[in-house]
C-alpha cells in the first residue's frame, strides 16, 4: 500500500544506494535541492506534501532506476526477498468484490450473508488462511474504520465461520445498515460491537435486529 512515510523514505533510500544526500539526489535530478527536505514534507498546518510523479520519475532518470526498483524501496522489500517472490508467488484466489457504500442495498447478499446476485466484481488476492467456498471481498471506503483499516484497503469476509470475543467481524442489520466492528461480547440475547475509529461509537443489537453477522478472516494493507 502506498504512503506519505512509504514514498518519502523509498526517496531517502534511493539517494543513500547512490551515495547522495536528499538534497543532492533532487540536484541530480535537475530539481530544486530542498525538493526533498524532510521540512518540505509536511505544509505549515500539518497537511502531507506528496512528491510529484514527475520529481519521482526525474529522479528515476537521472540515477537509472526502474519504476520496479522504486516500488521495492517503497514496499522496504530487499534484493533477495523479491526473487524470492518472484520465484515463489503467492497463490491466489477469485473473490467477488463489493465497495462498501453498496453493501447495504438490497440484492447482494442472502438470508445467511453469502454473496448472491449481480453486481459484483471479481478481485484476485492471495488465497488467506482457512478460506471457504462463499468468502467475498468488501472494500472499505471512507475513514471510519481508522486507523486498522484504511480508505481503499480490502477485507476477504467469510461466512459461516466460527465467531468468538475479539474478531472482526461485518454485521448487517434488519434494516439495511452494513458495518465493520470487534465483536466485545455476545450475550443469549444481544451481541456488543466495538467501533474500530474511536471517533464512532460502540453499538448493541439485540438478536432479532440482526440479520447476519460474518468473520473478516484477511485484509490487504
Amino acid at each position: 500500500m502506498l504512503s506519505h512515510s512509504r514514498i518519502w523514505a523509498a526517496l531517502d533510500a534511493l539517494a543513500a544506494r547512490n551515495g547522495l544526500s536528499p538534497s543532492g539526489l533532487a540536484r541530480r535530478a535537475g530539481l530544486d535541492a530542498t525538493s526533498f527536505n524532510k521540512s518540505k514534507r509536511r505544509a505549515a498546518d500539518g497537511r502531507e506534501r506528496w512528491p510529484s510523479t514527475e520529481s519521482i520519475a526525474k529522479v528515476l532518470g537521472a540515477t537509472g532506476a526502474s519504476l520496479d526498483d522504486f516500488l521495492m524501496l517503497v514496499r522496504g522489500e530487499t534484493a533477495q526477498a523479491r526473487r524470492t517472490r518472484d520465484a515463489y508467488p503467492p497463490r491466489t484466489s477469485s473473490f467477488p468484490l463489493l465497495g462498501f457504500a453498496r453493501a447495504g442495498a438490497g440484492g447482494f447478499f442472502d438470508d445467511s450473508g453469502f454473496p448472491v446476485g449481480e453486481g459484483w466484481e471479481l478481485v484476485d488476492f492471495p488465497t488467506p488462511p482457512g478460506e471457504r467456498a462463499g468468502a467475498y471481498a468488501l472494500e472499505v471506503q471512507g475513514d471510519s474504520m481508522l486507523p486498522l483499516y484504511r480508505d481503499g484497503d480490502v477485507l476477504i469476509v467469510e461466512p459461516g465461520a466460527q465467531v468468538r470475543r475479539g474478531d472482526r467481524v461485518v454485521v448487517r442489520t434488519l434494516g439495511g445498515e452494513v458495518m465493520a466492528k470487534v465483536l466485545n461480547r455476545r450475550t443469549s440475547d444481544a451481541i456488543e460491537l466495538v467501533s474500530m475509529n474511536t471517533e464512532h461509537p460502540n453499538r448493541t443489537f439485540a438478536f432479532d435486529e440482526i440479520e447476519w453477522m460474518a468473520r473478516i478472516v484477511w485484509a490487504s494493507q
